[in-house]
């Protein structure tokens, strides 16, 4: 996957952070807020103000935690807002790039060629990850956040009073509920599949393997009687959830041996993520072939000829982009 050293770009695979075997994620290294008014985020972040045509969003439509940012921006109608670029879906010694040969868009902002060349724009002698989303300030030059869960908190009110949708995905009344789904979703689940997909000992694999099939059944459990997570009304519990659950079947059952079952097999889980595409807009933000060529072609430690499957048959498939 590569990382970044001082400013300067190094390759590396993608089970370099499987540290003693286990998979263990990097935190975010850009975490400012945009709200209304540019005061500052909830935890005192430095704010920026809301305002149409300042931000950019690069994004990669293979990776869950940018579709996260797609799915809240589509449904806000933002996109008139905020603008996006998106990267190539193959990422190899370069990390991500703009290359437009698979459906990428190129970078209309400054010409780049690698994604990493806009985390040295925005902090020279950087250290860390490069990763999408990318929310990027055209005002100040710079990256505001390249953390999804807080982008989407970001989008889901900042802009309401710019001609945002109506709708909140993070209401007061539901946030202890959300967050108390949203912790172990992210840990067993959303994080589970590449715990378990980039372990490199049976112990590590194992130890993600089983909590995430636990969760996945008391979730499929919750769900029985439900149409959401929370509530009765849909949050971002189940936007978050929702872009693990449509690449599940198609990339983490057999690429990341997450195969004691597949969605399809969990009848509350499905009935949840078709009713998730059943709303257009949410459809529109998911491109199947990006998903199967990014981890296939990607993980050559993991697929060493990159060879991408024809199945799995989904019954969804017609759907989504690319099915």
């Amino acid at each position: 996957m590569g990382k970044m050293i001082d400013g300067v770009w190094h390759a590396g695979k993608v089970t370099a952070d499987s540290k003693d075997g286990s998979f263990q994620r990097q935190d975010a290294g850009f975490r400012d807020w945009i709200t209304a008014d540019g005061g500052p985020g909830p935890d005192g972040q430095a704010g920026r103000p809301a305002a149409a045509g300042r931000y950019h969003l690069y994004v990669s439509y293979a990776c869950p935690w940018a579709h996260r940012a797609l799915v809240v921006r589509a449904l806000k109608r933002l996109e008139p807002l905020i603008d996006v670029s998106v990267v190539d879906p193959v990422m190899l010694d370069d990390g991500w790039t703009f290359a437009t040969t698979r459906g990428g868009t190129g970078d209309p902002l400054h010409g780049a060629d690698f994604l990493w060349q806009l985390y040295a724009r925005a902090r020279p002698g950087y250290t860390g990850k490069v990763t999408v989303p990318v929310l990027w300030d055209r005002a100040t030059d710079t990256i505001v956040s390249n953390e999804s869960a807080e982008i989407i908190r970001m989008m889901n009110t900042a802009f309401d009073h710019l001609g945002a949708a109506p709708g909140d995905f993070y209401p007061a009344a539901l946030r202890a509920d959300i967050d108390a789904i949203n912790a172990p979703v992210y840990d067993e689940v959303n994080n589970g599949v590449y715990k378990a997909g980039f372990a490199t000992t049976q112990d590590a694999y194992k130890a993600a393997a089983t909590p995430l099939f636990a969760r996945l059944d008391a979730l499929d459990s919750r769900l029985t009687d439900t149409d959401w997570l929370v509530g009765g009304v849909m949050t971002e519990a189940d936007i978050r959830l929702f872009t693990t659950l449509v690449r599940f079947d198609a990339v983490y059952h057999g690429h990341f041996k997450c195969n004691r079952r597949r969605i399809q097999d969990y009848p509350a889980l499905e009935r949840h993520l078709e009713a998730m595409l059943a709303i257009p807009d949410v459809a529109a933000t998911v491109h199947l072939d990006h998903i199967k060529t990014h981890y296939y072609a990607s993980h050559r430690d993991l697929n060493p000829h990159g060879i991408v499957p024809i199945g799995p048959d989904l019954p969804w498939s017609g759907l989504v982009n690319g099915g």
